[in-house]
């Protein structure tokens, strides 16, 4: 009995110990297979990580790629637009002949330059009027156009007339505008302009160059007038530029087309400068708003504009960069003139900047000077020219207000004064002379 319970002893305990095996033996099988687990899982982690890596890598290749293929593009279609400049140039001077550009018996006066864009049909309006009166004048005053951007219609327009030479301009570069909401074309036009003027002054080698825009009429008188504004430039070199514009020349303000005027602010709008003028402006050419600039004391320096009181061109733009702006109230009802008048039998000496201040004086000190309010009534019952003292731009602005003429300054200058004073004729040929706090004092007349 006694040996029975030590033999069943015996077996439970080697039960328990084969167990005890089978368990080990067990937890070292399942961690060997989780360490084999988790090492599988390690490697499909660090293979999906790299998998990742290199999908990004591809896709940023892909980019690098598809990037260069955009700027491959956009460099086909530049050249193709520059081959087709090229052709068009030659076919330009094909028809012309090349010898027709240089065989000229004079020296020109001056280029003559329309600025165009977009706009073909109000371009074909301003050559035929140019050419109304080009004939006579061909070899003194050559024509071009220079064509900002690629238009087709601008550019087949310009090419059916024989009568004058095409340039283009073509600008890839981006723009950036300085103050939120600028409109684009205004920066657009200062690059056109400040091109077009190098290409004239040291590509054509001209002289003098007149700038007219793609919506204007010329008078018949209106190459005369220029040539002798241009001995106007060479004789006086206090003269910053000759202009065909007046600002204030709407039909009820204007009366003699043979009066000129100096002017201290710069009116545009077909416009002749010398290229000594040009060699100062062209290295420090701002970005936009060129006309604005222009009229900015640091930039014409006390230089003053030859202005006429009838203008010899006029603007029919009402549809363009700025949008049209006073259009209705201060362009359409510009008087042209149309008058053949021969400037070259007239004596211009009294616009030589020492005379002209004598003569402008004589005229302001014989007006009748006027004070109070109500001064388009008072106007009414005084014969002869009338003087109206102003004592700064707000009343200024009030007194212009009255009579419907330009209230805007620029740098100080109201549109079209000299010394302060903005003259202007009022229903007859009477003039009447705004005059500033000093400006008797600057002409030499003593206040009464």
């Amino acid at each position: 009995m006694v040996k029975m319970v030590r033999w069943s002893g015996s077996l439970v305990r080697c039960l328990l110990l084969l167990v005890a095996i089978a368990f080990i033996y067990t937890q070292v099988r399942l961690f060997t297979a989780q360490s084999q687990y988790a090492d599988k899982i390690a490697a499909a982690v660090e293979g999906e990580n790299y998998c990742t890596s290199q999908m990004r890598l591809l896709i940023d290749q892909v980019s690098m790629q598809k990037e260069t293929v955009v700027g491959l593009e956009e460099k086909v279609k530049r050249q193709a637009e520059e081959c087709e400049q090229l052709r068009t140039l030659v076919q330009n001077l094909q028809r012309k002949g090349v010898k027709s550009l240089f065989q000229q018996v004079q020296v020109p006066v001056a280029a003559v330059v329309i600025m165009a864009c977009n706009r073909a049909d109000y371009l074909d309006r301003t050559i035929k009027s140019i050419l109304k009166y080009h004939g006579n004048v061909a070899s003194r005053f050559p024509v071009f156009v220079s064509q900002d951007g690629s238009n087709s219609d601008v550019r087949t327009k310009a090419l059916s007339y024989d009568q004058l030479t095409y340039m283009q301009h073509l600008d890839f570069e981006p723009v950036h505008t300085e103050r939120p909401g600028e409109l684009i074309a205004y920066y657009k036009i200062a690059r056109h302009y400040k091109w077009a003027l190098d290409q004239l002054f040291y590509k054509h080698n001209f002289n003098r160059v007149i700038i007219l825009e793609d919506d204007m009429e010329i008078s018949p008188d209106f190459f005369d007038y220029f040539e002798a504004g241009a001995d106007l430039l060479d004789k006086d070199k206090s003269i910053m530029a000759i202009s065909s514009w007046n600002d204030n020349g709407q039909k009820q303000f204007v009366h003699d087309p043979y009066t000129l005027y100096r002017s201290d602010f710069f009116p545009g709008l077909g416009w002749m400068l010398s290229k000594s003028t040009w060699d100062e402006l062209s290295p420090k050419w701002p970005k936009a708003y060129w006309d604005d600039w222009l009229r900015l004391q640091e930039n014409h320096r006390g230089r003053q504009f030859i202005r006429p009181e009838v203008c010899r061109t006029y603007n029919f733009g009402e549809h363009g960069s700025s949008l049209g702006q006073f259009f209705d109230q201060y362009l359409k009802p510009i008087r042209l003139n149309d008058l053949p008048i021969d400037w070259k039998s007239m004596n211009l000496t009294y616009l030589i900047k020492d005379e002209f201040v004598k003569h402008f004086s004589g005229l302001v000190k014989s007006a009748n000077p006027l004070y109070g309010t109500d001064l388009v009534l008072k106007i009414n019952n005084i014969d002869g020219d009338v003087r109206i003292q102003y004592r700064d731009q707000q009343h200024f602005e009030e007194i212009a207000g009255q009579f419907g003429i330009f209230e805007e300054w620029k740098d100080g200058i109201p549109r079209t004064a000299y010394k302060g004073v903005v003259v202007f004729r009022y229903k007859t040929k009477r003039r009447i002379y705004l005059v500033g706090p000093d400006s008797l004092e600057q002409l030499g007349i003593q206040n009464d």
